[in-house]
Parts: structure tokens; C-alpha cells; sequence
């Protein structure tokens, strides 16, 4: 088990909408902007590798955006470089984390201290649902991937632990950003499957997610 204690008070931030990286998951990522690829190369150097994944969100009246206070943090596990110049690489999520403050100057990407607290639960053993209706859920997921023209390999979902397949679609349908703070936010793996039963059983109803989530 990790200790939150050993966790850097600051980390390196890549805002990047859509993007949710989940505790003990695993999110692909190309890198070629210049300054992510300066942000590989200084992550390299540290003994942790921990990169932090966040979103942003639009600011009421105005053309700005900020970032949500609540990102997970995912250390480096992979990278290979392509022809072209582009990195390809592997963040294995680690643990959520709360802003308390960007740091500005001296680097050309964002970076933040962060406080740990609050998610001992994402350094601890893998989760289980208790309550999961595993038969009824996949039912409603055919429905939702009919509808959405997705394909997937239904015997590894039959077969996928709780975490691993409620964290893993969490990640991959196509939600807005703000679905899948909401998704990062859950506080259990029960209530994360709650809100992922919820939003796709809105996008089978034709709703509006964002008059859903106000």
C-alpha cells in the first residue's frame, strides 16, 4: 500500500478536457506540444513520475476557463518516441488530488501544490461494489452502446472485477468533461457506478447532461 505521506507536495498538471485518469487505471496519451514534451523530461528526473491529470471548466459570463480543484495524479509507466517526434506514454493512475495553489514562472506547463488528503481510499486495495446488479448493468450498457454505434469485447466485460470495469468505462464513453468530474469526484465505487448508470441512462433518454448535472 502507498502512503499518501510520500506523495510530492507539488506535481506537474496537464489539462487535457476529457482526459479522466481514475485511481489504478491506466490512460494513454501522445504528447507533441513542446512544452508537455519539457514536462516529460523534468518528470523523468524525479523519483515519484507523477504527472496530474485535470480538467477545466468554463468560468459563468466569460470566455475564461479554470481549472477544477480535483484532478488524479498518474505515474509514468511507459514511453516510446515515434518518427515524427511525438512521445507515447502510459500514466498509471495513482492517486486523486485537491489544488490549493498554482505555481507560476520557471516552467512553460502548469504546475500546482496539491494536498492528498481526503483519498487515502485511492492508495488502498482495489474496490469492490457490493450492491452491483452485474446483469441489469450490462443490460443497459448493450442498450447504450447500441445507441452510441460502440463496440467492445463482451466476454472480458463479463469477466472485468467491479473496479476495473466500471473505472474503465468511466474513462472511455464519450461524456462531456464535466460528466466525467463528475465521475472523478465519486467518493466510492458505488456511487461512481451510480453516476455512470445515471448519465448513460440520460443519454438513452436524449436529456441535456448539463441541465442533469445543475
Amino acid at each position: 500500500m502507498i502512503k499518501l505521506t510520500d506523495f510530492p507536495p507539488t506535481i506537474p498538471l496537464f489539462p487535457l478536457p476529457g482526459a479522466l485518469l481514475l485511481p489504478r487505471a491506466r490512460l494513454p496519451l501522445h504528447l507533441f506540444e513542446p512544452r508537455y514534451l519539457a514536462m516529460l523530461d523534468d518528470t523523468l528526473k524525479t523519483p515519484h513520475r507523477l504527472i496530474g491529470m485535470i480538467q477545466s471548466r468554463e468560468v459563468p459570463g466569460s470566455t475564461d476557463k479554470r481549472l477544477h480543484s480535483i484532478g488524479c495524479a498518474g505515474r509514468l509507466t511507459q514511453f516510446s518516441e515515434t518518427e515524427d517526434g511525438r512521445y507515447m506514454i502510459t500514466l498509471a493512475g495513482v492517486s486523486r488530488f485537491r489544488i490549493q495553489r498554482e505555481v507560476t514562472g520557471f516552467t512553460p506547463y502548469l504546475r500546482a501544490d496539491v494536498s492528498w488528503d481526503g483519498f487515502e481510499r485511492d492508495a488502498g486495495p482495489t474496490e469492490n461494489d457490493r450492491s452491483f446488479d452485474r446483469p441489469a448493468f450490462l443490460d443497459l450498457l448493450g442498450r447504450y452502446f447500441d445507441a452510441m454505434s460502440l463496440s467492445t469485447d463482451w466476454d472480458s466485460l463479463k469477466e472485468a472485477e467491479d473496479e476495473l470495469l466500471i473505472n474503465s468505462l468511466s474513462m472511455l464513453c464519450p461524456f462531456d468533461p464535466e460528466e466525467k468530474q463528475a465521475l472523478l469526484e465519486a467518493p466510492s465505487l458505488t456511487t461512481r457506478r451510480e453516476t455512470l448508470v445515471t448519465l448513460i441512462e440520460f443519454s438513452l433518454r436524449g436529456g441535456s447532461h448539463e441541465e442533469m448535472l445543475q
